[in-house]
């Protein structure tokens, strides 16, 4: 499954939630103000970390670029998508879970 968090961890717990509830083997993709949560050397990052080695971690890129952030602040692991890579995510998954 691919899970799609775009809020802010520092604001929502959407990103915990699917943290928790997903599956082995899913993917999980941050957009808009989520992307934050792969900051290295924060809490979010960290717990990203800790699920990285049952799931896939995305970052999309031009959310990253839209807040003035590089990718070389973020955590090892996470890998950086752009729209078309975005679009084959959501299609070679079965299903795709949004997270608000």
């Amino acid at each position: 499954m691919l899970h799609i968090v775009n809020k802010s961890p520092f604001e929502r717990n959407a990103l915990d939630s699917c943290l928790r509830l997903s599956a082995d083997d899913s993917t999980v993709l941050l957009i808009e103000d989520a992307v934050v949560a792969a900051l290295d050397k924060t809490e979010p990052a960290r717990r990203l970390a800790a699920a990285a080695g049952r799931m896939r971690i995305c970052v999309l890129g031009p959310d990253l670029a839209a807040r003035g952030l590089s990718e070389e602040r973020l955590m090892e692991g996470a890998a950086v998508v752009d729209y078309p890579e975005f679009v084959e995510l959501a299609c070679t998954h079965d299903s795709v879970q949004s997270w608000l």
